[in-house]
């Protein structure tokens, strides 16, 4: 149990940062204005349900991608760095709020469009896709599920457990706070989301070039 454990908070401490459910919290408070208490809990739902099933389909499918085709797994993993490097970046230097990105526009854009007032589903695009779930968090589980080997890293019954488990952990946590994120808005604001965002920022950057340099030291050996 002590393995099983270790490997959920392993998984949930490379996957948090890249995650960052709070600014998806900020996000779901700007889009989600005009919804009902029933319909925002919906929507949080759905979004945790969506983020979830992304990170289950990228952990078992991401493998049969590669093979498709034809991707090293160095060369997934210098380009993973690559993209949570440059998501670093634009969250420790941020030239918009944070966020904001052309799906959040584009949902906007429809809400306001939508003069009837009926429901606009924000939960998929664009709180689980690309606010939560994106591109490099993508990367970064299929990168994990190709390195993580049976029996060396951790157990078998661990490999297989630990993934469902640390993806729904990730769920549960972005489901509470979109629930909770009028109190958590007031608790730390826009301020405090800033500064968590841009302390995440710089972490992120650190994990990113960690991975082009385990690219690169992976390419070197196996041509050496």
């Amino acid at each position: 149990m002590l393995e099983l454990f270790k490997a959920i908070g392993l998984g949930l401490v490379v996957i948090l940062p890249l995650a960052n459910p709070l600014t998806t919290v900020a996000l779901f408070l700007g889009l989600a204005g005009d919804m009902n208490f029933q319909e925002r809990n919906r929507q949080a739902l759905q979004a945790s349900i969506y983020v979830f099933l992304i990170m289950m389909v990228a952990w078992y499918a991401g493998n049969a991608v590669l093979h498709t085709f034809g991707i090293s797994i160095p060369g997934l993993r210098m380009a993973g760095g690559l993209i949570v490097a440059f998501i670093g970046f634009r969250m420790l230097f941020p030239a918009k709020p944070v966020g904001h990105s052309v799906e959040a526009e584009h949902k906007q854009d429809e809400i306001d469009a939508n003069v009837q007032r009926e429901t606009v589903n924000i939960a998929f695009v664009p709180l689980a896709m690309p606010s939560t779930a994106g591109p490099g968090t993508i990367a970064m589980i299929i990168s994990s599920a190709s390195t993580v080997k049976s029996g060396v890293d951790f157990p078998a019954w661990v490999v297989a457990v630990a993934p469902v488990l640390t993806f729904l952990s990730v769920a549960v946590i972005l489901w509470i706070s979109l629930r909770s994120s009028g109190a958590i808005m007031k608790l730390v604001g826009k301020g405090g989301i800033e500064a968590i965002s841009r302390l995440m920022g710089f972490l992120l950057v650190c994990m990113g070039v960690q991975f082009v340099i385990n690219g690169v030291l992976e390419v070197v050996r196996t041509y050496h």
